[in-house]
């Protein structure tokens, strides 16, 4: 599957250590690099990150303010790899690695909490020390609490001049992801033994609701949803679908969208 615009990997290295609980993982890559001593290892830690649009609320396309009481998301299936040849999104899922580590199991975050900046998921306290340039992920229905049944759920307020809607969105088909390296001014991945660094998954909601500080003309904005398809659908102020409803309620035109910007 692509890599999708919504969500992306991207790899930070950590200059301090972290004090979070431990989860297992491994392994020994395809090429038959296996883990390292102790002395070769280090603490590798899974975070995800809805941004400040999240954490702070933001401007839709659209001209809503937006601002989210929860943002849940539920991960499952999370690797990093240490790839040779560095991983190149044309490859799509042929990934070459030499080191991969694991984290068994799901996780359920809130990436709108304040403290969510960005939100431990687990760590690996026994990763091999290199370069971590590729990571993937599913997003799977939770099992339990308060997002049971979502692969994705966004609860919240917009607000538009004196029109207010409280929405709850539930979208609830697992998608699998998959990132390569991150690209900026700084080396970032790098776990050295004994050392710690982060791996994260960013959350791009601009790219679902647009941002209302760019010109309208922006490719972000001609490519995102917006608020409005979804504040047609409110009924005594409030907005409570998922995708079985969204694809009854909304325009064929907009389900597409709202589809690929998902996947």
């Amino acid at each position: 599957m692509k890599p999708t615009k919504f969500f992306t990997a991207v790899l930070v290295i950590v200059l301090t250590f972290l004090l979070v609980a431990g989860c297992a993982g491994d392994q020994e890559g395809e090429n038959g690099a296996e883990n390292g001593t102790a002395a070769e290892t280090g603490t590798l830690v899974f975070t995800a990150n809805g941004e400040e649009f999240v954490r702070e609320g933001f401007l839709t396309k659209d001209g809503w303010d937006i601002t989210f009481e929860h943002a849940y998301v539920t991960l499952g299936g999370i690797t990093a790899y240490q790839t040779d040849p560095p991983y190149d999104v044309g490859q799509g899922w042929d990934i070459n690695y030499l080191v991969k580590v694991e984290l068994p199991g799901t996780y359920t975050v809130d990436l709108a909490d304040p403290e969510a900046d960005p939100a431990v998921v687990a760590e690996e306290t026994a990763a091999p020390a290199g370069r971590y340039n590729a990571l993937s992920w599913n997003l799977v229905r939770a099992t339990e609490g308060p997002a049971e049944g979502s692969v994705l759920l966004l609860a919240g307020r917009a607000v538009r001049g004196e029109e207010e809607i409280e929405f709850v969105l539930r979208l609830d088909e697992e998608v699998a992801y998959l990132g390569g390296e991150y690209i900026g001014d700084e080396r970032k991945g790098i776990l050295a033994a004994g050392g710690t660094a982060e791996v994260e998954m960013t959350f791009h909601f601009d790219h679902l609701f647009g941002d209302g500080t760019e010109d309208e003309n922006d490719p972000l904005n001609l490519d995102a949803l917006g608020f409005d398809p979804l504040a047609a659908l409110a009924v005594d102020g409030k907005v409570e679908v998922n995708t079985a409803s969204l694809r009854e309620s909304l325009d064929s035109e907009h389900f597409e969208l709202l589809q690929a910007i998902m996947t």
